[in-house]
């Protein structure tokens, strides 16, 4: 028994066209969209009268997917004020990026939350944390030499 890889990381949102349009200018590609609901769906999630709408995205060249999900029944619950990077739970996603300037000045231009200014670690990554969509904490890794 071992584990293969790690297939998807999911997140709920409540607005997602805006996540998907997010993700995808980002650079991330459409794998697919989709509706579920149902007696497996109740089943897999653990609650009765589950009904939501879904994205696939993945990375070029498929190096990891990334799974955007809005709950229509049951309403979700919680909320999307933003966290700081060492609130408990999962804080991040990573990201391998290549030319981390230029995607930053884009983002820059949309208005997108920066956590400081690109930094570099020991001569091998310049890195950068940014807020996404609903409060998502991502993380920009663009790796040197």
């Amino acid at each position: 028994m071992k584990i293969r890889r790690l297939d998807h990381v999911s997140i709920n949102v409540l607005d997602l066209p805006a996540a998907i349009a997010f993700f995808l200018d980002l650079g991330l590609e459409m794998m697919g969209e989709a509706e579920m609901e149902g007696a497996l769906l109740d089943a897999v999630v653990g609650m009765q009268g589950v009904k939501t709408s879904l994205a696939m995205l993945r990375t070029p060249g498929g190096g990891g997917n990334l799974e955007l999900v809005k709950y229509h029944a049951p309403p979700a619950v919680g909320d999307t004020a933003p966290s700081p990077p060492h609130a408990l739970g999962i804080r991040h996603i990573a990201f391998a990026v290549e030319d981390i300037n230029a995607i930053v000045a884009k983002l820059k231009k949309k208005g997108v939350e920066l956590f400081s200014e690109i930094q570099t670690y020991q001569d091998s990554y310049k890195l950068l944390y940014v807020r996404g969509p609903e409060g998502i904490i991502l993380e920009l890794a663009e790796e040197l030499g």
